[in-house]
């Protein structure tokens, strides 16, 4: 049997050389969502991922999708400084992260298929609109980011998650998708799987958001990926009911579902700009905590082999 690659912004790498893999984060962004912390120097954003490559990341999945202020380039200069695995995203975010007029309101599925794909085939755009003039960077998308809305997805997010379906049967790359406080997760797996999508084809973010460990071991037991990524988010919740919801889940006997991130998408959260808790958060102050709790091999497979299955590329379906 081949080896499970996946791809990243400086092209296919053995699935088996993450190392440890923060699944979901941003190098850089923009969002009308989140007026005066965005964050875009390509300095600042190297000095960050730099921490978090001291403090035992290989690789950074980062998730920012057309329209918010994705930079391909920047991202393979990043992953050059650095020596990190750097996974690009294509797709796009829930309805509130578009002004509006914005063209992701309207457009069909046909059109915002035919961008998904050509950012996984040719390479990502750096532009907002895909300019047939344009030349792409040379980094592809290694993952599809969609979007649904707190308990329910709009029209506009039911086509961008049918456009994904089409990106990822095409491509073979996964679905990273945003679950408004985690919610909406087994709809969304419904949606997808109408649409051709295998569930383990689709990782749902935020979701202990909503630490509802019985919810968790039900979509879980369906074969789609549970990804956590508020640690270090003490205004909200502190750090032990994601310690408690990852033993309850992984207790449960669904620790082969449980995936880790950190979501900096926020300037205010990143060191580099004088903010916290900062990308080296997660192995330097959760990781210790969950190992204590779980054990070392435990960990491991959250950390380095769940991640290593899901951002692999999967056989073209069509």
């Amino acid at each position: 049997m081949p080896e499970l690659e996946v791809m990243t912004v400086s092209g296919r790498v053995p699935a088996s050389s993450l190392g440890v893999v923060d699944a979901h984060d941003h190098l850089f962004l923009r969002t009308p969502a989140l007026p005066g912390d965005e964050f875009e120097d390509l300095e600042r954003s190297t000095a960050e991922a730099e921490t978090g490559r001291a403090s035992g990341l290989g690789t950074i999945v980062d998730v920012t999708p057309i329209g918010l202020g994705r930079r391909p380039a920047d991202l393979r200069a990043v992953a050059a400084r650095t020596g990190l695995h750097i996974v690009g995203a294509t797709g796009y975010h829930r309805d509130a992260h578009y002004p509006a007029g914005h063209w992701v309101h309207d457009a069909t599925v046909d059109l915002l298929a035919e961008r998904v794909v050509a950012d996984l085939v040719d390479g990502m755009h750096p532009a907002d609109w895909l300019d047939p003039t344009a030349t792409p960077d040379q980094a592809r998308a290694g993952v599809i980011k969609v979007g649904a809305s707190y308990h329910r997805a709009s029209d506009g997010e039911r086509r961008r998650l049918e456009a994904a379906a089409i990106g990822s049967l095409r491509s073979g790359v996964a679905i990273l998708v945003h679950t408004e406080i985690g919610t909406f997760a087994h709809e969304i797996i419904d949606i997808l799987g109408g649409h051709g999508v295998e569930p383990d084809r689709i990782i749902l973010g935020h979701m202990d958001r909503n630490p509802d460990a019985e919810l968790h071991a039900e979509v879980a037991a369906r074969g789609a990926w549970l990804e956590y990524d508020t640690i270090g988010r003490t205004k909200y919740r502190p750090d032990s009911e994601i310690l408690d919801l990852i033993e309850a889940v992984a207790g449960a006997g669904h620790l082969d579902r449980l995936m880790l991130g950190l979501d900096m998408g926020r300037r205010s959260m990143l060191r580099a700009y004088g903010g916290g808790p900062g990308i080296g958060y997660l192995m330097d102050r959760f990781v210790p905590r969950l190992q204590r709790r779980i054990g070392d091999d435990a960990v491991n497979k959250i950390l380095v082999a769940n991640p290593a299955r899901a951002f692999a590329l999967a056989e073209r379906a069509s």
